[in-house]
């Protein structure tokens, strides 16, 4: 198995990896914190807490894998593009890791709180608030960094032929609608987690699962591959 192979077989796996654990960890986590007392939530929920956490340590990591993996292969292409979208899947990393990180304190605030009875609970709770917002911007604007890395990736696919380009059309379309669905939460015009946000997020949801199965199975285009090594070989 040569290496552009390999490349192929690591990048999708991140890829199946990212997005399970992604979703894993917002299905452990999702209930809790959308409760009107998740702070009692969270202290009853310890255990389920954590394993969100570490999903979403798990997911940070694999996201930004996916970019380092497939930089060798795109620079050939297009080293600026290529080099862009691992910046930008490595600040998707830091921002999942802030959100996690936020999780922590809340569980660390929710113990403090079933601990301190109700005298102190408004305090506790303008706290919570704050720590929970902190969460929910590191997560979406780990999402925005994911789509714009996303973005560049798709584009050199495209133009690179390394994939069938219904795939790589299908992603790039795919990334900006999920973009698009974060901005238009920050302005207030779509409520995250509605049906029509889940519908905005499912076609990159469902194209990275294809893309995914295509790099695992298929891997490369051999002759893209061999027009990329020959582009190398010119410069």
């Amino acid at each position: 198995m040569n290496t552009n192979r390999k490349t192929a077989i690591i990048a999708g796996i991140l890829f199946i990896t990212a997005t399970a654990a992604s979703l894993l960890g917002t299905g452990f986590t999702g209930s809790i914190l959308d409760a009107p007392d998740y702070l009692i939530k969270i202290f009853a929920n310890q255990n389920q807490i954590i394993i969100g956490v570490l999903l979403k340590f798990i997911a940070a990591g694999t996201s930004a894998g996916i970019a380092i993996s497939l930089y060798p292969i795109l620079r050939k292409y297009n080293e600026g593009l290529a080099l862009g979208s691992v910046g930008f899947r490595l600040i998707e990393g830091v921002f999942y890791i802030v959100a996690a990180l936020g999780l922590l304190s809340l569980l660390s605030l929710s113990q403090e709180y079933a601990s301190a009875g109700s005298p102190a609970a408004s305090t506790f709770q303008i706290l919570g608030t704050l720590m929970l917002a902190v969460r929910n911007w590191a997560s979406q604007l780990g999402v925005i960094a994911f789509t714009v890395g996303a973005l560049m990736y798709y584009y050199v696919f495209y133009q690179s032929k390394l994939i069938p380009r219904f795939i790589s059309g299908w992603g790039f379309i795919g990334a900006a609608l999920s973009l698009a669905a974060v901005l238009l939460t920050f302005f207030d015009q779509l409520v995250p987690f509605s049906t029509v946000f889940i519908l905005f997020n499912f076609p990159i949801f469902l194209q990275e699962m294809v893309l995914a199965v295509w790099l695992i199975v298929k891997g490369f285009n051999p002759s893209a591959i061999a027009s990329g090594a020959a582009k190398t070989e010119t410069n």
